[in-house]
């Protein structure tokens, strides 16, 4: 299956749920908590409102080695978005990539998606863990606060 395929399957729209496909091309669900959400949403409105050029928003499908994932925010620079507009996904990341962390998600998993979004092409991933805490990386490492963004807080609330 392709993302074409999933997005225009009105079987799969309004599902409760996120779903990636993986290298494989088969869908995998991840239950999302209205935690999560929070979370996201928090994520996504600060970076609107520290870095007023570009865009920041949740869901991003993007295509990596290992087929489509969706981070759970994004911020794209006006740059980004020009070359790319809104192709879904899109087929490079965008400058920063987030995903928050849930119970499903193993350590592993989120060590490979960071990896992935940095193949292709982000400048920082960062984590945010359940408790809101956030981890800041380069593809050369950890960092003690994101370079793009920052006045970005060390942690945020649900």
């Amino acid at each position: 299956m392709d993302w074409t395929s999933v997005v225009n399957d009105p079987t799969l729209s309004n599902l409760p749920f996120k779903i990636e496909l993986n290298e494989w091309g088969k869908i995998e669900m991840s239950p999302a908590s209205n935690s999560h959400g929070m979370l996201q949403t928090e994520i996504a409105f600060i970076l609107k409102m520290k870095l007023t050029s570009g865009k920041a928003f949740v869901e991003c499908s993007i295509q990596t080695s290992k087929n489509v994932k969706v981070a759970d925010v994004v911020w794209c620079s006006t740059d980004f978005l020009n070359r790319h507009g809104k192709s879904t996904p899109y087929p490079a990341s965008p400058e920063i990539v987030v995903e928050v962390a849930s119970p499903s998600n193993t350590l592993a998993e989120l060590i490979d998606k960071r990896s992935l979004y940095f193949e292709q092409g982000a400048k920082e991933v960062w984590i945010c863990e359940e408790t809101g805490a956030m981890l800041f990386y380069r593809a050369d490492g950890k960092l003690s606060n994101s370079v793009l963004c920052p006045s970005f807080p060390q942690s945020v609330e649900a």
